[in-house]
């Protein structure tokens, strides 16, 4: 079985190491999305004290008089901080070229649409001035990194439905990787280090082994939470079948509203007071909404508390045509099975269990590169040194018949 085991494991890395270290590489770079923006986005210039924001509509409206024509908007996202940017993401209504030409000197990124579709834009504005902050060769390439991230840059379901059979393949090799780490009585201290008099295959074989174990847990939580969003309809039902599980509308899905002839719906910015009426508790701000792309769709308001991330966030669906709340999703009063999968996203991306957490999470992408290099350099020098002693020995037996 070991030997088996072994077997799979290098030639399953070997074969998929390339498209495993890319998942890697682009998960870490959108961990650390927001300190790149931090860094490349040009400083605002400063407001009133007294200034308040403009509202959540006039915030799009801003937003979609740079956008490319025929894109429609689809979320606003609120700053993450006081002084902060908003954003506006867009769904194009035509295919647009993949480097997202259309929008760069206006503000404009190529984003992956949920769900693996057409690729959008997002633009970004300061919801105080209006003003359009642009940074096109940082929004092109985090574009670019989500839609390689999110489904190799596949355009369709395949893509996505690809991404979660690699990490269902980065799971099992985390697994095996375990069984075959296990050391043997009265190894354990030296399995967990890299020794410095380690050499050439046996350095490799260390390197491989300790930073696999050190990183296991991350990795693991990493691999089966990528594999919940991508199909997680799949994982619902199979969390469901043992833990209580409430009805509710899963992922990025809107439930459905009846319109109502003669009657206005309520727009983006009477939907979250309506949310924030409703809110559960107090202490809760906007954080996102998204805005209806047909009229039988819901509002999404996501309220979270000053400074919160996604586990403590509450989202509300309002039917903007009744102007009520149709669902309540608080994350302290779901069923355990919705819990769980509630924690699925923020374990992906490295919210929810503080700094430390988030570091861990951003590390963990590197993992595959280093297995791939390890891994590899493993093979090669084993299969080199094997020939190396198998042309010694003919040369000995040669010598020997002569």
């Amino acid at each position: 079985m070991m030997k088996t085991l072994r077997f799979l494991h290098l030639w399953v890395g070997l074969i998929l190491g390339l498209p495993l270290l890319a998942l890697g590489l682009s998960g870490t770079v959108l961990v650390i999305e927001p300190e790149l923006r931090a860094v490349f986005t040009p400083s605002l210039p400063a407001s009133p004290a007294d200034a308040a924001p403009h509202g959540v509509a006039e915030v799009v409206a801003a937003a979609a008089a740079v956008a490319p024509s025929g894109a429609k908007p689809a979320s606003y996202a609120a700053p993450s901080a006081p002084g902060g940017t908003a954003t506006v993401r867009f769904q194009a209504q035509r295919r647009m070229p993949q480097g997202g030409e259309h929008a760069h000197g206006q503000g404009g990124a190529p984003n992956r649409a949920p769900g693996g579709g057409m690729p959008g834009i997002s633009v970004h504005i300061d919801p105080v001035t209006l003003a359009v902050v642009s940074t096109p060769g940082l929004d092109a390439t985090i574009g670019w990194i989500h839609r390689l991230h999110g489904n190799l840059l596949i355009q369709d379901r395949s893509g996505r439905d690809l991404v979660g059979y690699l990490g269902v393949i980065m799971t099992a090799l985390g697994v095996t990787g375990l069984v075959l780490w296990w050391p043997r009585p009265g190894q354990w201290r030296q399995s967990f280090i890299v020794r410095k008099a380690a050499k050439g295959a046996r350095f490799h074989r260390e390197l491989h082994g300790a930073a696999g174990i050190w990183g296991l847990a991350v990795f693991l939580v990493v691999s089966v939470t990528g594999v919940a969003i991508a199909f997680p309809q799949t994982i619902a039902a199979g969390i469901g079948a043992v833990l209580p599980m409430a009805a509710q509308t899963q992922g990025f899905a809107l439930p459905k509203v009846t319109p109502h002839d003669g009657v206005d719906p309520a727009g983006v910015d009477e939907a979250v007071t309506i949310a924030l009426a409703a809110a559960p508790r107090t202490g809760l701000a906007l954080r996102g909404a998204s805005l209806p792309q047909s009229p039988d769709q819901a509002i999404r308001v996501v309220l979270a508390p000053l400074g919160g991330d996604a586990p403590s966030a509450v989202t509300l669906m309002v039917d903007p045509w009744a102007r009520q709340v149709v669902e309540v999703r608080d994350p302290s009063a779901q069923a355990a099975g919705n819990k769980v999968t509630g924690w699925m996203r923020p374990l992906h991306e490295g919210e929810g269990l503080g700094p430390i957490y988030r570091v861990l999470v951003a590390l963990s992408g590197l993992l595959p590169t280093l297995f791939a290099i390890t891994g590899t350099s493993m093979w090669w020098i084993k299969r080199r040194n094997r020939k190396a002693g198998a042309a010694r020995a003919a040369a000995i037996l040669q010598s020997a018949a002569e």
